[in-house]
């Protein structure tokens, strides 16, 4: 018997449970002090999938907001699918975001506990599924926003260090 040589696939990379990364909100972590994590479904139109697949999204500024019981992302951009016909989707407009009754609930009365705001970190998909990581986050001030990058640059600069000993 001869062994099969496995092929890595091109593109996103895969993890073990399967889900590869589609976007990155990297301005989320400097803007805002993350707190819980919740991954909820994408509810999207066939052209805003394969566009996604393709990695024309931008999740700058991107945020979620609880309207009538149903969480709704905004800001959200994601380019019109290039071979998409006259049904093709508009780029901004808001997407439903899956989560449970019980969840909306513990996420609203968090919400108007603190002054705490949903905010988009991640889109990946899971499986043939996409999902959206929102986290409840509370807005960083200039002197947080100061401290981070200071913090950045100390641990830059210790990396550089260790490496030159090596």
């Amino acid at each position: 018997m001869s062994k099969k040589s496995k092929k890595k696939k091109k593109g996103n990379a895969q993890t073990a449970s399967g889900s590869a990364t589609v976007a990155r909100n990297r301005k989320a972590s400097f803007d805002f002090h993350l707190g819980k994590d919740i991954v909820a479904g994408l509810v999207l139109q066939g052209t805003e999938v394969k566009s996604l697949r393709s990695g024309h999204v931008q999740l700058k500024g991107a945020f979620a907001k609880i309207i009538d019981g149903e969480v709704w992302l905004f800001n959200c951009h994601i380019a019109e699918y290039t071979h998409g016909n006259r049904y093709n989707h508009d780029p901004l407009r808001a997407k439903k975001l899956l989560l449970n009754r019980q969840e909306i609930f513990k996420i609203e009365q968090k919400m108007k506990q603190t002054n705490e705001t949903l905010v988009v970190s991640k889109i990946f998909f899971k499986g043939n599924y996409a999902k959206a990581l929102i986290h409840l986050a509370e807005g960083k001030k200039k002197a947080d926003k100061r401290e981070s990058l200071k913090k950045k640059d100390v641990t830059r600069d210790i990396a550089r260090e260790l490496r030159r000993f090596k």
